[in-house]
């Protein structure tokens, strides 16, 4: 075979393969230098450096000495306390850091008001001496000591709020609620048990003063105590005024009142027994008793900030000023000293371990908020209606107030009720823009309602045999006379409620506490004998707090509240309202062309029953005056609690509320009212 010679190649050909490379690598060089002018030049990029421990974690060992801590409380022009307190060095310290409370026990969230404190400064050997604040932790104060310093003084004064704008109202011309944890310091590293005070306060000419300290000695316009440690100190507040009185209610527990006006202090003496009952019927309920004496401080006012704290051997409660002389009219608003004074067993002496800590610093947590306050929630209902404090019709109202709002209430989709535990934190107790799809500290409504379940739950599985009032008395009547701090964890609520009756409790609980999307809890309700029911009509609970707040609510209608101005203070998500278009802080000027007022809306709401012409309301929102239509047939709609079957036997609920302590001193049985 003969090979032919290869063709010769064409200069096109040649070319191109001489070119292609030359391309390929210019292509290149091109890339890169778009890429470099596309790209910036590496920037400066910091580097995170660790937060130094500057403030040390408090451990179980004392302070040196006594700290004296004098309040000078007579201002009630302005309402600000004058502060010295002094305080004892080991030996041989360069520095000491004191801390300002944060973490406020019954407050469940960081709220101490360092912002409050002002004009602080520190003095040894009568100079004074260079501090800074922890710019990490401000609630710390680092103060430098000159060598062989003995001892430290503080002087700042605490600016009590003059306006609800600034903060709650602590002092006005006739009394005040003097908290000592918003006036002090502390050294840290220490828990506060181990820190030991002198407490001394200056109290306006002829005022009386009541807290649940010990040793009280009076002298002119100055009071003082007997030495006691922080932790004691911060759980013992004062209420002081000039119109003052003392009921004893026996058992070691007492009724200490301050007002706005002497008339107010009136109380007749058969409702001043329903307070002596109250405490019969906790000590029963409860079977022991965690507290060498008791003191349930109450302000009768609408000058001083409302308030309802839980202590040990105290609670600051705050009534309307005529509750306890226009006794009938003040029904609803009595039920705040039946829950705090329950505290004293749930959530001070029993306490969730992660609630208990060592100083103020130390932050809480509170996923078990619903047995500490929903577990509140429940027995000072319990125990108001039993005692006579609140009448019982006054009860089962506030009870279908918190079923009926569960009912439609879009937040319960997304969020359980162990997640609202989380709020105090998170929301710092402001008003939100759309409450019902948020969700509120509803631990405390939804959770009363889950043990009134649990409560018929084991009612009925023991016939009649057993109920709350056990897991109670097993619970948090253990060690009568013991008034420390006893934590729990939830294992220790399963197995208490398994002793009582067994039940698949640890599920029962995870459905109902830990899963949104659940039904209305209306178990407790129907188990009990009762039923859910809607009428034209406000139950008593509902139209006394309206009456008095001066607001309407028709959540359960239109799904507005609105204040007696017109101004809308809620709107239900996603309810009739809300779809129309009206939202809070726009006001309501006229319904179906007549000028606003509780009875025109009402009216057009009863008339567009059973219709199809929308009620038409003129409302402004900033400066636009524009017409909105709800489209809405189904009339005016509030919840009551209604016995599910006619007979005049008892039901289980109507068990639970029946008196108990009378029924024992008559010489029945404890359990007869069961």
């Amino acid at each position: 075979m003969t090979l032919m010679p290869k063709r010769p190649l064409r200069p096109a050909i040649l070319r191109s393969a001489i070119l292609r490379p030359v391309l390929a690598l210019a292509a290149a060089l091109l890339s890169t230098s778009a890429l470099a002018q596309i790209q910036p030049p590496a920037n400066t990029r910091p580097m995170a450096a660790p937060i130094p421990q500057t403030i040390p974690d408090a451990e179980d060992t004392p302070w040196p000495g006594t700290i004296q801590l004098a309040i000078d409380a007579s201002d009630t022009t302005t309402g600000a306390y004058r502060v010295t307190e002094t305080i004892p060095l080991p030996a041989g310290l360069a520095k000491v850091t004191l801390l300002y409370p944060k973490w406020l026990p019954g407050n469940h969230g960081p709220e101490g008001p360092v912002a409050e404190l002002t004009d602080v400064r520190f003095f040894a050997n009568g100079q004074p001496l260079s501090w800074t604040r922890d710019p990490v932790d401000v609630f710390a104060f680092h103060v430098d000591l000159p060598a062989g310093a003995s001892e430290i003084t503080a002087k700042f004064i605490h600016t009590s709020p003059l306006r609800e704008s600034e903060g709650r109202i602590t002092v006005t011309r006739e009394m005040l609620n003097l908290q000592w944890e918003k006036m002090s310091l502390y050294p840290a590293g220490h828990y506060v048990r181990q820190i030991k005070v002198k407490p001394t306060v200056t109290v306006p000419a002829g005022w009386q003063v009541f807290t649940a300290l010990d040793g009280k000695a009076v002298s002119g316009q100055m009071v003082t105590w007997d030495v006691t440690d922080y932790e004691t100190l911060v759980d013992s507040p004062i209420f002081a005024g000039v119109y003052a009185d003392r009921h004893d209610l026996g058992k070691g527990v007492f009724l200490d009142i301050v007002a706005d006006k002497p008339e107010q202090l009136k109380i007749a003496p058969e409702n001043l027994a329903t307070y002596r009952n109250l405490v019969d019927e906790a000590l029963l309920a409860y079977g022991a008793k965690h507290f060498d004496h008791y003191d349930l401080l109450l302000a009768l006012t609408d000058r001083m900030g409302g308030i309802g704290l839980e202590h040990h051997r105290s609670s600051e409660n705050q009534y309307e000023p005529r509750t306890l002389v226009d006794w009938a009219a003040g029904d609803w608003d009595r039920n705040v000293i039946a829950h705090e004074f329950s505290h004293s067993w749930d959530g001070k002496y029993r306490r969730p371990a992660k609630l208990w800590t060592p100083d103020y610093r130390v932050p809480m947590q509170d996923n078990l908020l619903w047995v500490y306050e929903g577990q509140n929630q429940f027995w000072g209902l319990v125990l108001a209606a039993r005692s006579g404090v609140q009448s019982k019709e006054q009860v089962l109202g506030q009870l279908a107030n918190y079923a009926g709002s569960f009912t439609q209430y879009p937040g319960r989709e997304w969020r359980s009720v162990e997640d609202t535990t989380h709020d105090p934190i998170m929301a710092n107790r402001k008003p939100k823009p759309f409450s019902s799809l948020a969700r509120n500290e509803e631990y405390y409504t939804e959770g009363a309602l889950i043990w009134l379940e649990a409560e018929a739950i084991i009612r009925e599985g023991t016939a009649g045999k057993k109920g709350m009032d056990d897991f109670a008395k097993a619970f948090f009547g253990m060690k009568d006379g013991d008034w420390g701090v006893l934590t729990y964890d939830l294992p220790d609520v399963v197995q208490t409620l398994n002793a009582v009756y067994p039940y698949d409790w640890a599920s029962f609980l995870k459905t109902r506490v830990q899963t949104p999307g659940q039904p209305a809890p209306l178990g407790g309700i129907e188990r009990g004998g009762y039923k859910l029911a809607w009428k034209e009509e406000p139950n008593p609970y509902d139209k006394a707090r309206m009456a008095s707040a001066k607001y309407i609510s028709l959540n359960h209608s239109i799904g507005l509240a609105i204040d007696n101005d017109g101004k809308v203070t809620g709107s239900r998500w996603d309810g009739p309202g809300f779809r129309a278009g009206i939202v809070t802080g726009m006001q309501i000027l006229a319904v179906n062309g007549k000028t606003y007022d509780q009875d025109t809306i009402k009216a057009a709401i009863t008339a567009s029953k059973g219709t199809t012409t929308p009620i038409t309301l003129i409302v402004k929102r900033d400066d636009t005056v524009h017409t909105i239509q709800i489209p809405y047939f189904d009339g005016l709609r509030w919840p009551w609690l209604e016995r599910a079957a006619p007979g005049a036997a008892p039901t289980g609920l109507d068990k639970l509320l029946a008196p108990r302590a009378q029924v024992a001193k008559a010489g029945g049985k404890k359990t007869a009212a069961r």
